[in-house]
């Protein structure tokens, strides 16, 4: 049986299944009594986090939890403006085709499969390579997911030393009121869309446990485009007794998409929808097994250790040309020409030991958090294979050797510490530090470089301290803010040429920079809102400049182009109406004002460097604003977002003119508007549906310079998907 076989079917068991239990419910409800229940349980989709939480502190940081179990949103599609609409400024930068991944930033950070941000799963570290490759390519399936928790960068010391903060997936536990419990998330749209997830879980004596498979298939918006998808997972936790509890899981996620390729502004304003390629595939296939201990010690005294790692591949085929040259017949041999093969093996292994002890200083309660991580990672990276002439998916080389092969190994070691002080019962303070300590290798071949350039070592020592501070005037008002550290080592991409005359320099430093910012957020009536105003420094950005040898041949050095500044407002108001017993109302915008702007440096373009201080941030807008309004009457709700992100420049030269392949110049404005409803018919049965692109605009989020290809990748026009929801 085909994989589209096993979604339909899936999808007409859920339907059957659906169909029985209304016909069911509908009985039972003849038999029971009437009960009439006051109130409406407010859901809002977005919270804050305890100030303790585990053995962390959150205590006066800028951070969001998303409930996804509450929102009307296109899950299955990962629709990004939807999940995170009430988080303000998040970019999302449209690349992999819907429901593959999501890549956002905040801030004017880079939004490259999110490697601005240490990314979890249920506190589990995704990244697939901290050092050599900080990208997260594992792709859970959003139907699994609980909440999504975003802590900004002023929280980061206790998770890493990323820029954007951390950002944590939490799953979904199972009903543990029960030995079993059934859920099915069965989803059908446009573009061919057939998507089936199936999960169990439930609480058996001391043991909890929760399992999913989820498969997925989908044409693109854009000829040629396709995705396959599939991912499983299982949990089990042992809550040995009230103090002590051990988890163990493992999760995977693979999915195949055939790439549809760059256009360029020609092909762009002629037909957006056109493809360059048809042979062109991309394959990441991800596995996370972790272990997790929690242990309360004492009764203000917690422990957790977690052991895990990212093992899996990424790995693509394609005819990696611009979107000017095309992909035809070869007149010569009669076939078309060979495919690039990269292949990039991940062997990621972190190790973490946290420790949370809360004590009496004076009168207050105050905290401590402090724990050691440890990272062994190797990034076994093999490029420019020459592949087949086919049109398949196939990894196949016709001449073995790589034009690189290359592993990229580190051990890293870091220690970090957070105390938050309760200097009185409304005012705390909080201080921290981080201190890493590694070394990266590099050892391989590269065949355009002589071999004594490949080995080098590459030590990783640095400290980061934060500070911040949180006063609550009173019970519904918290003004905060605070101060931190961060820093971004140099990747495998910033230290190996791309080509022989192209030279990395021996001094390049890694980048480092810091988060501040100072909020003023709360709930008063009807009204929630938080506003807050931030500073994003990033010293030492990686570019590249022109420079010439002692015979005077000119070449590209890569190193570090200068430093940049972000600044901005962002605010998040809502207003909630309980219009009777039955109805509400909620309306909200959330939105960011930036300004990010180079302060220092120079670039090459063509044989000469150019200043660009003063220049803006690429992929930076001006603004980016989500608005939206829900309307829920008893079982019933219905959402509407409209979604607006300024025009930014495309390359830090701020060419405004768009070049002829489509890879630089004005990243338009753009608006959507978005309809999701939400039927829950009973307990047990749940319809969602929703229309994207309402106007069927036609947009690009960005003109990226590497992968998936140098041009313009469209977005999506007007979808829409149906949902059938089962739980039993």
């Amino acid at each position: 049986m085909t994989k589209k076989s096993l979604l339909v079917f899936g999808l007409f068991l859920t339907i059957s299944t659906a169909f029985g239990q209304v016909k069911s419910d509908t009985i039972k409800a003849k038999i029971l009594e009437p009960i009439t229940v006051q109130g409406i349980l407010e859901r809002n989709g977005l919270s804050r986090l305890e100030p303790i939480v585990g053995t962390y502190i959150f205590t006066g940081k800028k951070n969001e939890v998303i409930s996804l179990t509450q929102m009307d949103a296109n899950l299955t599609d990962k629709t990004g403006r939807q999940i995170f609409a009430k988080v303000p400024g998040v970019f999302v930068y449209d690349m992999d085709g819907s429901g593959n991944q999501i890549n956002i930033s905040t801030r004017g950070l880079d939004p490259h499969r999110g490697w601005e941000f240490n990314i979890r799963k249920d506190g589990v570290l995704t990244n697939s390579d901290m050092y050599g490759y900080p990208a997260s390519h594992y792709s859970m399936p959003l139907e699994s997911i609980e909440r999504i928790e975003l802590v900004r960068g002023t929280g980061s010391l206790q998770y890493g030393s990323q820029f954007g903060g951390m950002l944590n997936y939490v799953s979904k536990q199972g009903d543990t009121t029960k030995s079993i419990h059934f859920e099915s998330y069965n989803t059908v749209g446009s573009f061919n869309l057939l998507s089936s997830y199936n999960a169990i879980g439930g609480k058996i004596g001391k043991i909890k446990y929760y399992a999913y498979i989820s498969k997925r298939s989908r044409d693109g918006y854009r000829r040629n485009e396709h995705t396959d998808y599939d991912a499983e997972s299982i949990m089990i936790t042992y809550q040995a007794n009230k103090n002590l509890s051990l988890r163990m899981e493992w999760a995977r996620s693979n999915y195949v998409y055939r790439i549809p390729g760059p256009l360029t502004e020609a092909m762009y304003n002629t037909d957006p929808r056109q493809a360059t390629r048809s042979r062109n595939y991309f394959n990441p296939a991800i596995n996370i097994p972790s272990f997790l201990l929690k242990w309360n010690i004492l009764d203000k005294t917690k422990l957790q250790y977690t052991s895990s790692a990212v093992i899996g591949n990424r790995n693509s085929v394609m005819f990696d040309k611009p979107a000017t040259i095309k992909d035809t017949i070869n007149t010569t041999t009669g076939q078309y020409n060979s495919r690039q093969v990269d292949i990039d093996n991940f062997n990621s292994y972190t190790n973490e030991l946290r420790l949370l002890r809360q004590y009496r200083l004076g009168k207050q309660e105050s905290s401590l958090a402090m724990g050691v991580q440890l990272m062994n990672n190797d990034l076994h990276r093999t490029q420019q294979g020459k592949g087949t002439t086919g049109s398949d998916f196939d990894l196949t080389l016709v001449n073995p050797q790589w034009g690189r092969d290359i592993h990229f190994k580190t051990q890293n070691v870091a220690l970090f510490a957070e105390n938050s002080f309760k200097l009185l019962k409304n005012l705390s303070a909080n201080i921290g530090a981080r201190l890493e300590s590694g070394e990266s290798k590099m050892l391989g071949n590269i065949t355009y470089l002589p071999i004594d350039r490949i080995p080098f070592n590459l030590k990783h020592r640095f400290v980061l301290l934060g500070s911040g501070v949180s006063y609550k005037p009173t019970s519904f008002i918290d003004i905060y803010g605070g101060w931190s550290q961060t820093y971004r080592p140099m990747i495998f991409k910033d230290l190996v040429p791309t080509e022989i005359y192209e030279k990395v320099d021996p001094n390049l430093k890694d980048a480092d920079g810091y988060n501040t910012e100072l909020g003023f957020r709360g709930n008063w009536k009807f009204l929630k809102w938080d506003i807050t105003g931030f500073l994003l420094q990033y010293n030492n950005r990686f570019g590249t400049i022109a420079q010439t040898d002692e015979n005077d041949q000119l070449y590209t050095y890569r190193t570090n182009i200068g430093n940049s500044l972000t600044k901005g407002v962002e605010f998040f108001i809502q207003g909630n109406w309980t219009l009777n017993n039955k109805t509400e109302l909620s309306i909200f915008t959330s939105s960011a004002i930036m300004d990010g702007k180079y302060t220092s440096g120079s670039i090459k373009s063509g044989s000469v460097n150019i200043s660009i201080d003063g220049n803006k941030i690429e992929s930076v807008p001006g603004i980016i604003s989500r608005n939206g309004l829900t309307f829920r009457f008893r079982k019933f709700s219905l959402s509407g977002l409209y979604s607006f992100t300024g025009d930014s420049f495309a390359d830090a030269l701020n060419t405004v003119i768009p070049a002829a392949n489509g890879s630089i110049g004005i990243v338009p404005s753009y608006g959507i508007f978005d309809l999701n409803t939400t039927i829950k018919i009973s307990e047990k049965l749940e319809i969602k549906g929703g229309l994207n692109n309402l106007t069927d605009k036609q947009y690009f989020t960005k003109r990226p310079l590497f992968y998936p290809g140098p041009g313009i990748w469209t977005s999506d026009g007007r979808n829409g998907a149906i949902s059938f929801i089962v739980r039993i």
